[in-house]
């Protein structure tokens, strides 16, 4: 069966493709991907498979039966762009200014609709049923996982596979974690208000600045000397903005960070000591400081038993040379609202191209042989998982 599979994705590498590269060249930021919504839900219009569009959002899930009895398994691609502008030279550049697929979701999204085809194709001699999930807007909390599973998404289903094609992997990798892989990824806003005035008089003023990088100081030392050194937790501060004449002290800064744990307790901690360390600022600059702390997406955690599995499947891929356990990364992933739900894995297909460059950056790119791996990998797991 594997083998039938195998050949109909080698088939379809082509189209893969093409679809990737149109949906590079026509990338739609979260929450805003009725393009490529509409893209999807034709696609399985013209196969004759069952869809639905619009599930909580943008989010289309399409559904095939096989002939015989089994379990239903899931499979998810997101599909939205970044608010980079493309750097590359290459003919399928975003077309919008501005925009582009800076994380391969565009990749995602064509070898999960090939897949599709594939299994559609056979689907009198495989087992089970099998859902493909395509969401929308993974970049942005509050992404389009919980709004997709709260709309039914995972009704009935008895796990649930998914993968990153991996700028950074060399193609022929996979890699997989057991346990928590993916951080929980929360961000803050911090807003200082002081006093402004004349640069020439600081002694008239509540300098926002300085008190702001008292506070930005302040926060390296949580994750230093309030968190178990054992455990993991990231504070970043990305923003600093108090824009004025060389001459003015600044009234006013808008600081904005994220936060990276895997333990809840931890996670708890980080934002306690961040408000303690706001309002202990506040009291010493006799100022006014608020702190909106936004809970991100929960810790990617993938289930022992499939996890595994994952892993067998993937060490039988023609191409795959290399099936690696890796150590846990302090990215977020909105995948972990499926995991909570129901058993399955989220793993790592390497698309390392010839120019290297991370994700979300204006360059990126992938190998695009790495979406037939992804293709076979994904494919062959649904499958077997019947057994």
């Amino acid at each position: 069966m594997k083998a039938q599979l195998f050949e109909k994705l080698d088939l379809a590498y082509d189209n893969m493709v093409a679809i990737r590269r149109h949906l590079h060249m026509h990338p739609e930021l979260s929450f805003k991907e009725e393009n490529t919504a509409r893209l999807i839900h034709d696609f399985y219009i013209d196969l004759g498979v069952e869809v639905q569009a619009g599930v909580g959002g943008n989010g289309v899930v399409a559904r095939v039966k096989g002939g015989k009895p089994g379990k239903t398994v899931a499979l998810r691609a997101d599909f939205d762009a970044l608010p980079i502008q493309d750097e590359k030279d290459v003919p399928y550049k975003s077309t919008v200014p501005g925009v582009m697929h800076a994380c391969g979701h565009d990749g995602h999204t064509a070898t999960l609709l090939q897949l599709a085809k594939a299994i559609h194709e056979m689907r009198e001699e495989l087992a089970g049923e099998y859902v493909f999930i395509h969401q929308h807007a993974e970049e942005y909390a509050p992404g389009g996982a919980k709004s997709m599973i709260e709309a039914g998404c995972l009704n009935g289903v008895d796990a649930i596979f998914g993968t990153h094609l991996w700028s950074l992997t060399p193609l022929g990798t996979v890699e997989y974690i057991i346990g928590p892989a993916m951080a929980a990824a929360d961000r803050f806003e911090i807003t200082v208000q002081g006093a402004g005035g004349h640069g020439a008089a600081p002694h008239q003023t509540k300098d926002a600045i300085v008190i702001g990088s008292q506070l930005v100081m302040n926060l390296q030392q949580i994750v230093s000397r309030r968190v178990d050194p054992i455990e993991s937790a990231v504070v970043s501060v990305g923003s600093f903005v108090a824009e004025n004449a060389f001459n003015v002290i600044a009234d006013s800064a808008l600081i904005r960070g994220t936060v990276r744990t895997f333990n809840p307790a931890i996670q708890d901690r980080v934002e306690l000591e961040i408000q303690r360390i706001v309002e202990g600022t506040a009291l010493l600059n006799d100022c006014t400081i608020t702190c909106d702390y936004f809970r991100g997406y929960p810790t990617v955690i993938n289930h022992k038993t499939e996890t595994e599995f994952l892993k067998t499947v993937a060490e039988t891929i023609p191409g795959v040379e290399h099936v690696v356990n890796i150590n846990p990364l302090m990215g977020g992933e909105d995948f972990a609202y499926y995991l909570e739900k129901v058993p399955g894995t989220f793993f790592f297909t390497g698309a390392q191209p010839k120019d290297v460059y991370p994700h979300h950056h204006p360059r990126f790119d992938i190998d695009e042989r790495a979406m037939l791996l992804a293709a076979k990998t994904l494919g062959a797991a649904a499958i077997e998982y019947q057994n």
